[in-house]
């Protein structure tokens, strides 16, 4: 049976507010897709976010259940429920289309599960191979801070503030 839970306003990493929609109905993938087509069409470079969630079954067999696709923080998030919808064809060309770079962290195991289902990502970005922070001494210890600026300017303004409060603590 279809569902789409839409949810307007969910707060993510501080004061930033996400549209999401979670459904497993292939018009309503259909139509955020096509939404995101038209957003990317107009932009120089064609980034998607994406992230996989996986069944419950054993890692040898384990398949991805959701698949999590973002373009910026004004478009909504849309968690397409894999493991509850039928096979879409506008789904898997989508992935499969070589104008975008989805970018994802860790995704050699993404690669696998999706390969489990006969989906494949054209243009997949490491994001963690990429763009590694090489040494923790920098202003940015981890991904989780590149990611965190990159989501959100308050997330930045925290880290220096913490910067502040530790230097006068000394």
């Amino acid at each position: 049976m279809a569902f789409i839970d839409e949810y307007k306003g969910m707060e993510a990493h501080g004061n930033t507010k996400l549209h999401v929609i979670h459904t497993n109905d292939k018009k309503q993938m259909a139509i955020s897709l096509a939404q995101y087509e038209r957003h990317l069409s107009l932009q120089r470079h064609k980034i998607i976010g994406i992230d996989l969630e996986y069944n419950n079954e054993h890692e040898v067999t384990q398949k991805p259940a959701l698949c999590q696709l973002s373009i910026d923080k004004n478009h909504p998030v849309l968690l397409f429920q894999l493991s509850a919808a039928e096979r879409c064809t506008v789904f898997d060309n989508f992935l499969a289309d070589p104008r975008y770079t989805f970018a994802g962290f860790s995704i050699d195991s993404d690669k696998t599960r999706l390969e489990r289902v006969n989906l494949e990502v054209a243009n997949f970005v490491d994001i963690q191979k990429e763009w590694r922070v090489p040494e923790p001494t920098k202003e940015l210890d981890s991904l989780g801070d590149v990611s965190g600026m990159l989501i959100d300017d308050y997330y930045n303004n925290m880290k220096k503030k913490k910067i502040t409060d530790d230097e006068h603590k000394r």
